[in-house]
C-alpha cells in the first residue's frame, strides 16, 4: 500500500513539473513576441492605370493674318477701332484711290479707241481677200491690212486685260479683313505712304476660338511613347488623343478637354525635341496667344500596373530604389525594385514586387534586414488592424 502511494506521490510531482515547464516555455514566447518590431504593411495588389505625360507649351492663334497693303500710296483713313472684332471682307483702311482711277480711265479709253478702228479694219481686210483672188492687188498689201487687223485685236485683249488690272488694283486700295478675329493695333497712321507688298504688316488679325496649344517633347520621350505601345505594355485608343487636359500658369484646370492634332515631322536640333499640335476650345477667350501652359496628354492604360506608396521605398548610396518585404517566416527582407514614375504620392513599380507581396510601410526605425517582425496590416486610409 506505500509503495501505490508513493508512486501516485511520484506521478503528480511529474506532472507539475511538466506544468510548470510548459507554462514558462508559453510565457517565453509571448515575452519574445512582444520584444519583435512592430511595422505596418499592404499587400500587393495590380489595378489598372491610366498614364499621363505632362509637357510644357505656348498657346498660338487657329488663325493669324497680316494685313499686307497690294498697291502702293497714301493711306486716307483707318476705318476699324484697334482691339476691336472684324468680320471677314470688312474695310480695314483706304488707300487714296485717285492714281488707281486715272489708271482704269487709260485703259478704258484705249479700249475704246481700238474697238472703234475694229470694224473698218475687219471690212478692208475682207474686201481686200477678194480684190487678192482677182489680182487686183498684190499679196503683200493683203498680208499687210491682215496683220494691222490682228495687231489691233490683240491690243484690244491687252487693253481689257489692263482694265481687268487697274480695276484690281483700285479694289485692293479698300484694305479689307481676310479672316474673323481681333484686329491689333494699327502700325500706321493716316497720311502714311505704304508699299506693295512690304514686309511690315498695317496690323495683324487673329482669330483664337479655338486655339491651338504648341506643346514640345523630347525625341527620346517621343520614342519611348511609341515603343511601349508597340509592345502592347500600355493599352492604346485614338479617343485618348482627344482628352488632352490642360493647365493654366497658375496651376487651375482649364474646363475643356483638347484634341491633339498632329507632331512635327522635324526635329528642332537646338533641343532636340519635336511640337505637338492640340486644339482646344476658347469660347470665353481666356487662352490668349503666346500664353504658356502645360498639357497632360494621355500616354494609355496599363493593365496590371503595381503602385506603393512614396513613404514605402528607400534608395541606397548608389540611388537605387528598394522596399523591405515581410517574407513567409515574418522577417524583413530588403527587396530592390524598378521605379519608372510618381503618379500623386506613389511610385510604380515596373519590377521586383508581384501580386500578394506584402510591403512594410512603416516601423522602419525598428528592423533590419533579416530579423523578424510582427506584421500589422495598413488600412487604406493610413490606420492598421
Amino acid at each position: 500500500m506505500k509503495r501505490i502511494y508513493a508512486f501516485l506521490f511520484l506521478f503528480m510531482f511529474m506532472c507539475f513539473l511538466a506544468g510548470c515547464k510548459k507554462n514558462k516555455g508559453s510565457a517565453e514566447m509571448q515575452m519574445r513576441q512582444a520584444r519583435l518590431p512592430v511595422v505596418s504593411y499592404i499587400v500587393v495588389k495590380p489595378q489598372k492605370v491610366v498614364l499621363t505625360k505632362e509637357l510644357p507649351g505656348r498657346v498660338a492663334a487657329y488663325k493669324t493674318a497680316r494685313i499686307i497693303p497690294q498697291v502702293s500710296g497714301v493711306i486716307l483713313k483707318r476705318v476699324f477701332k484697334e482691339g476691336s472684332y472684324v468680320k471677314e471682307g470688312e474695310l480695314l483702311y483706304i488707300i487714296d484711290p485717285k492714281p488707281y482711277e486715272a489708271a482704269l480711265e487709260r485703259a478704258e479709253a484705249a479700249l475704246k479707241a481700238a474697238e472703234a478702228q475694229l470694224p473698218a479694219l475687219s471690212r478692208k481686210v475682207r474686201r481686200y481677200a477678194r480684190l487678192v483672188r482677182t489680182h487686183s492687188i498684190s499679196r503683200q498689201v493683203y498680208d499687210d491690212t491682215k496683220a494691222a487687223l490682228d495687231q489691233l485685236k490683240a491690243q484690244i485683249k491687252l487693253y481689257k486685260a489692263q482694265i481687268k488690272s487697274a480695276k484690281i488694283n483700285l479694289d485692293y486700295c479698300y484694305i479689307k479683313a481676310p479672316i474673323n478675329g481681333i484686329i491689333g493695333r494699327s502700325y500706321i497712321t493716316e497720311g502714311q505712304v505704304v508699299y506693295a507688298y512690304q514686309p511690315n504688316p498695317l496690323a495683324i488679325i487673329q482669330n483664337f476660338d479655338p486655339v491651338y496649344v504648341d506643346a514640345t517633347i523630347s525625341t527620346e520621350e517621343l520614342y519611348e511613347l511609341r515603343k511601349k505601345r508597340a509592345s502592347k505594355l500600355l493599352e492604346y485608343t485614338p479617343d485618348m488623343d482627344k482628352n488632352v487636359q490642360l493647365i493654366l500658369e497658375d496651376g487651375s484646370i482649364y474646363p475643356e478637354k483638347g484634341i491633339l492634332q498632329f507632331n512635327e515631322v522635324t526635329v528642332d536640333k537646338t533641343t532636340d525635341s519635336v511640337v505637338l499640335r492640340i486644339k482646344f476650345p476658347n469660347k470665353n477667350k481666356v487662352l490668349l496667344p503666346h500664353m504658356f501652359v502645360r498639357v497632360k496628354i494621355i500616354e494609355g492604360m496599363m493593365k496590371n500596373a503595381i503602385l506603393i506608396p512614396e513613404e514605402a521605398v528607400k534608395f541606397d548610396r548608389k540611388g537605387d530604389p528598394y522596399v523591405f518585404v515581410v517574407d513567409e517566416q515574418n522577417r524583413a527582407v530588403i527587396r530592390p525594385i524598378t521605379i519608372e514614375r510618381s503618379i500623386g504620392n506613389k511610385w510604380l513599380v515596373t519590377s521586383g514586387l508581384k501580386e500578394n507581396d506584402r510591403v512594410i510601410v512603416k516601423g522602419f526605425q525598428y528592423i533590419r534586414p533579416g530579423v523578424p517582425v510582427k506584421p500589422v496590416l495598413e488600412h487604406p486610409q493610413g490606420g492598421s488592424r
